[in-house]
């Protein structure tokens, strides 16, 4: 794949030009966007993935659910349905996708609802007799057609968009300039440790600019790991074996290496969809911690409920008041 990525680099002029020309003709208005009259709020990022979307729009879900009557809409990638779908009891992590399974099975006063198409999306969702009051638009930060009123950009410490470049030779799926639409930037999955004069030299590397604020994110995995039955303390856990299909495995494996756990890693590609044999092989191992995201997937095979636990993440926010206030301005 990286080689590929290498003899592919002619095509990276051709395809920022593109990018950077649909940008310009949404911003000219040129192309329209269409705009709302209820609070719209934009989480996602310049590269492909492994940013932290997820526990982002878990953060938000858990600031204003308690205010306001939230919707979630993604496109539900993976999925094997298509258009647009309102998750209910029959939902799964195929019908609906895996992260929006994951946001339907957490919380349950909220709507989760998927569509590639965001404007029907938001059209249905408006239309329902119990309507939103805000809503959480998931990894739609290039989907241009909505205009949302408020912009939240991610961008993973261990890879800032200012160190990176398009497709297909890098991650960015849009010039860096694109930067510029996000009223907020978070630099995610940062060490709890991170320094102010790092921050400094971070927010000089991305060019923030006057109107956008600065926030910095670690990830807090829990102290315990939950099956679908009960839990156990992770310190008490035995050898294990761990599976991923998620962007970026590493802060996971640095963080349980560091607590000095023992474990094997078996790791898949993002959004992996586990086949039979897998779950055949899977079933042999005594004990496996996995991701929230991954536990979803598997949860639904008898012969792993036994043995299969996840390990709950929160994100944690050096401007909490600074970033919570922001949006809850923005909602009214």
């Amino acid at each position: 794949m990286k080689f590929l990525r290498v003899i592919l680099f002619p095509v990276v002029p051709i395809y920022y030009l593109l990018t950077w020309l649909r940008n310009w003709l949404y911003d000219k208005g040129i192309k329209s966007s269409k705009s709302y009259d209820i609070p719209i709020i934009c989480v996602g990022n310049l590269s492909t993935g492994g940013t932290g979307k997820t526990p982002m729009i878990e953060y938000l879900i858990r600031l204003l659910k308690d205010e306001k009557s939230i919707a979630t809409l993604s496109r539900g990638y993976k999925r094997i349905t298509e258009g647009y779908e309102l998750a209910d009891q029959s939902a799964t992590a195929d019908t609906i996708g895996d992260e929006p399974f994951q946001f339907f099975r957490k919380f349950k006063d909220i709507k989760v609802a998927v569509d590639g198409d965001r404007q029907n999306g938001i059209s249905q969702l408006l239309q329902l007799e119990e309507k939103p009051e805000v809503i959480l638009l998931d990894d739609a930060y290039q989907h241009r057609k909505v205009k949302a009123g408020f912009n939240i950009l991610l961008t993973a410490y261990y890879n800032l968009y200012s160190n990176d470049i398009v497709l297909p030779t890098g991650n960015l799926r849009e010039p860096r300039s694109g930067a510029k639409r996000a009223d907020v930037i978070v630099v995610t999955k940062c060490p709890e440790a991170i320094s102010e004069n790092e921050k400094a030299k971070i927010s000089k590397e991305l060019k923030v600019k006057p109107h956008q604020q600065l926030v910095f994110s670690s990830i807090r995995y829990a102290e315990k790991v939950i099956s679908t039955h009960s839990e156990m303390a992770l310190q008490s856990l035995p050898e294990f074996t761990l599976v991923t299909g998620i962007a970026n495995a590493k802060p996971l494996v640095d963080f349980l290496k560091n607590k000095g756990l023992k474990f094997n890693h078996l790791e898949f590609p993002d959004h992996y969809s586990f086949r039979v044999n897998d779950i055949e092989e899977l079933a042999k191992k005594e004990l496996i911690i996995t991701t929230e995201k991954d536990f979803v997937r598997l949860a639904d095979n008898e012969s792993l409920e036994s043995k299969l636990f996840y390990l709950p993440i929160e994100i944690t926010l050096d401007k909490k008041d600074l970033f919570d206030n922001a949006i809850r301005s923005f909602v009214g």
